[in-house]
């Protein structure tokens, strides 16, 4: 794979800080599915690090993008992909991720053809609402949970696009046309120019699931799958008083924990039952192995300034060695 136009209107290889893009992480999301910020795929001139670099959307305030990026390198939780390197002030806002193979949840829906099987639905709720629930528990609010936010690699999903709806538009403003956002997934309260609160990342959380057990937002009631419809459509309350905590959701679709369990900020352990061999269809699974494989043998152009032999060095678990947090600028 030999990387050509990385952005429509730009020539050559793109660079980005130190990054040179090997290519879109949303190259396959079909086009009326949003995205809230501009994702790449991307590699050090000295090929020893990889990862996932966002930048924001043209009308989006890189300020308020970039303090959002910020805030996401303190999110804990297994099922969360936080920041790890930013840009420098003075930038080009941008920031980066460690590279994991993952396809965005609307990607993963085209390459299996349709809505995922059920039992995935259900292990993608209970990790994701587990991770909401940590987050919480710090006092966060996630605010850009929708479809492309989800990414979906071999051993569980993974939350980004964090703090998406603050970026796009400042509290007290309507955001039904703000740049990026999901309008099926954004709660009314939101979508109003309210303040993000916990609740409203249950309505987008249903919003996820709906468009994963159907294949399209804002299904009819009577086409979400039978197990499931109850659940979700307790999500989509427009009022928030009426919709689940996020225990709920983890009880009703993992059952209630074992009466020993760890609390707290303590690791999610529920999902790990459902996340267990087979909970991602055979063709997805193929489908990360290749990007995987793609990405460590793309044949990156390096400007003139920074060639370098690129030869990624990989771990067991299949990500690049190093450590982002000693790149990360200051």
């Amino acid at each position: 794979m030999r990387v050509s136009d990385a952005e429509p209107g730009t020539r050559g290889t793109k660079q980005i800080g130190p990054y040179t893009v090997v290519t879109r992480l949303d190259a396959g999301v079909p086009v009326h599915t949003p995205v809230s910020e501009h994702r790449f795929i991307a590699r050090s001139a000295d090929g020893d690090r990889t990862v996932l670099l966002s930048r924001p959307l043209a009308g989006v305030d890189p300020q308020r993008f970039m303090a959002e990026a910020e805030a996401s390198r303190y999110l804990l939780g297994n099922w969360v992909l936080p920041a790890v390197e930013l840009s420098a002030p003075g930038e080009q806002p941008w920031h980066a991720r460690p590279y994991l193979p993952a396809l965005p949840l609307p990607v993963a829906l085209a390459v299996h053809g349709g809505p995922l099987p059920e039992p995935t639905v259900r292990a993608l709720a209970v990790a994701l609402a587990e991770n909401l629930a940590v987050i919480h528990g710090q006092s966060l609010t996630h605010a850009g949970l929708c479809p492309s936010a989800v990414l979906i690699a071999a051993d569980g999903p993974r939350l980004t696009c964090f703090g998406a709806v603050r970026a796009a538009a400042p509290d007290g403003v309507a955001r039904q046309e703000a740049p990026g956002l999901d309008r099926g997934s954004l709660p009314p309260e939101q979508a109003a120019g309210g303040q993000p609160r916990p609740m409203g990342d249950v309505y987008a959380l249903g919003a996820t699931l709906a468009y994963a057990a159907t294949g399209y937002g804002m299904p009819e009631r009577e086409e979400l799958p039978t197990g499931l419809r109850s659940l979700i459509t307790r999500c989509l309350s427009r009022d928030p008083a009426h919709r689940p905590q996020l225990v709920e959701i983890v009880d009703e679709l993992a059952g209630s924990p074992q009466s020993d369990a760890p609390a707290g900020f303590a690791a999610p352990t529920r999902a790990d039952a459902l996340l267990g061999p087979g909970w991602l269809p055979a063709r997805l699974v193929a489908a990360v192995v290749h990007q995987s494989s793609s990405v460590l043998a793309a044949e990156v152009r390096f400007p003139v300034q920074a060639q370098a032999p690129v030869h990624a060095s990989w771990t067991s678990g299949g990500a690049p060695s190093g450590s982002p947090e000693s790149h990360r600028a200051h």
